[in-house]
């Protein structure tokens, strides 16, 4: 722990466990507590709030720059001190217990999605070594395999049995994932939040549980475009002489959010082509001129922002007729 006086000077280092650090706390007077945002953070800010102290976090790779020389544990707080002084600093919104929550649900459904593409992958290349070719996509892949085990495989009863196991086991990962549906199904309908953005075409419960639990009220963003660049999907940019060099996105940020708005952009722009809105005659003139998969982020950038709108005014999504 380092200390710092009105000045920036330091007057105190210290070294504390968790719960020593906690004890500490309790007892100094409102002051501000600055802490980088990982693992643990949230659960302490909440309480030193408690406390009535004003908590500042910061992402890591902000506080790097302000560490002399060598890296130790007495100058990285020093650095996270001194950075949390800085008038420009961006700071991470301390989360709720349940935006947590619903943020851990969201990654245990991933997770059981990735389990489920391996198993499929597995599958179908046991069978292609044995002369069997099945379908890339689920649905059909599923029909395929089913009728194949009904009948009369040319493989070996060991192989069989290990292919109804892997069936089974892939037939589990459809039940939980779709109890997790079920689950955020329902908190979109509980949440107000999530209600108003399920307004919003590519934009389902899964997007929108996702964007509450990241983003909250979006009160840590200015305007619609620090949220969209946040979730890495403006532009990367490669300035110097006056000269502006556009390059891809950036790709940073929360990456399981941007690749969910990207889904959901995909899935919605042949809804918005076809309507006759400002959206639509936007996404016509710019499908003339770009790939569709560069339209598709681009849809994806405009919805991030629409939602920044809803959850920082209180909006409600409307069209506008062209």
């Amino acid at each position: 722990v380092a200390g710092l006086d009105a000045a920036g000077a330091v007057i105190m280092r210290r070294r504390m466990t968790r719960e020593g650090l906690i004890k500490f706390v309790s007892k100094l007077p409102q002051c501000v507590v600055a802490m980088e945002a990982c693992c643990g953070a949230h659960f302490l800010a909440r309480t030193f709030q408690s406390h009535g102290h004003s908590v500042r976090l910061m992402s890591p790779e902000y506080v790097q720059p302000y560490v002399k020389a060598q890296k130790t544990d007495d100058r990285d707080a020093e650095a996270i001190a001194e950075a949390a002084t800085r008038p420009t600093m961006r700071l991470v919104t301390p989360k709720s217990e349940a935006q947590l929550d619903l943020q851990i649900l969201h990654r245990a459904r991933a997770r059981l999605v990735a389990e489920r593409t391996r198993l499929t992958n597995q599958l179908r290349a046991v069978l292609l070594e044995r002369g069997i070719i099945l379908p890339q996509r689920r649905g059909p892949l599923i029909r395929r395999l089913d009728d194949l085990m009904g009948g009369d495989l040319p493989i070996s009863a060991r192989m069989l049995r290990l292919l109804r196991d892997l069936r089974d086991e892939w037939a589990e990962l459809d039940r939980r994932i779709g109890a997790y549906d079920d689950e955020l199904m329902a908190m979109t309908r509980e949440d107000d939040l999530a209600q108003r953005l399920v307004t919003v075409p590519g934009i389902g419960a899964i997007n929108a549980t996702a964007l509450v639990a990241a983003v909250g009220d979006a009160s840590a963003f200015a305007k619609g475009r620090d949220l969209a660049a946040w979730l890495g999907l403006t532009p990367r940019q490669h300035s110097t002489g006056g000269k502006t060099k556009m390059l891809g996105i950036s790709k940073r940020g929360n990456r399981y959010l941007r690749t969910q708005l990207i889904h959901g952009a995909r899935a919605a722009m042949r809804h918005f082509v076809e309507k006759q809105t400002a959206m639509g005659v936007w996404l016509r003139n710019l499908l003339a001129r770009a790939h569709p998969n560069v339209v598709v982020v681009a849809l994806a950038a405009k919805l991030a922002r629409v939602a920044w709108a809803i959850l920082r005014r209180g909006d409600v999504y409307q069209s506008q007729e062209a």
